[in-house]
């Protein structure tokens, strides 16, 4: 793919879940990489401010999801994708992932090599604050019992991500709150994926307020599932 030409083929979607997040929203949108994706789906998971309207503003395609959770939103946005999308990226809302990262993914992807690439956020050296204590833990004990099961090393859970619509079919994800990332890398280390992992930049929430991370019950509640998610996986 020539990059330098700003030509790309119709083949990759954007789906971004978002609650109360009409602060960042249009901030985010209008930092994409112009031209990277054929359709960018912007779900609103039940916010009660503007994020619908200034998604829809700064040209997202949004659909609403009332029903509560970052999996469910994710698996509406998919039910939402044309035809012709053949592969998949995500990201979080919030501003804390540059969106010019996405198109160090698709470069990656583009080669060929890969069913799934993720942003590291721990490999890209967060800035300090962005990942609390607890989330470090998390990830490091996640990424543990994913290698010690399927002996396939991640570093990170991180949201910014992209696969291919037929890894996903594959994966059959089911998860339908704070799961979805790791199961997605659990069925995918079980079922030996082609996997990479690339830095990412992460910075500290600035704008809105966190849904999980931003308390300690939230944090609690994540990892509890986290954890539950990948017993699921080695039952399978």
């Amino acid at each position: 793919m020539d990059f330098s030409s700003g030509r790309i083929p119709a083949v990759y979607a954007l789906i971004i879940p978002a609650l109360n997040e009409a602060e960042s929203i249009g901030l985010l949108l209008n930092r994409l990489p112009s031209g990277l994706f054929f359709q960018i789906i912007v779900v609103d998971n039940g916010s009660d401010d503007r994020t619908s309207e200034v998604a829809q503003a700064a040209g997202a395609e949004v659909v609403r999801e009332p029903r509560r959770g970052y999996g469910q939103a994710c698996l509406t946005g998919l039910a939402h994708l044309a035809p012709e999308i053949r592969a998949v990226a995500f990201m979080d809302a919030d501003l804390s992932d540059d969106p010019a990262d996405l198109e160090q993914l698709v470069r990656l992807f583009e080669e060929g090599k890969w069913d799934m690439i993720i942003g590291s956020r721990v490999l890209g050296s967060p800035e300090p604050g962005s990942l609390t204590p607890l989330q470090r833990f998390g990830n490091w004990l996640t990424t543990l019992l994913i290698r010690k099961l399927w002996h396939v090393s991640f570093t990170d859970l991180g949201p910014m991500r992209i696969l291919s619509r037929q890894a996903l079919s594959r994966l059959n994800l089911q998860d339908r709150d704070f799961g979805w990332n790791v199961e997605m890398q659990a069925k995918a280390a079980r079922l030996r994926l082609r996997l990479k992992e690339t830095p990412v930049k992460y910075s500290r929430r600035r704008l809105g307020k966190s849904k999980i991370s931003g308390t300690l019950r939230g944090s609690l509640r994540a990892g509890a599932k986290i954890l539950l998610t990948v017993y699921r996986c080695w039952k399978l």
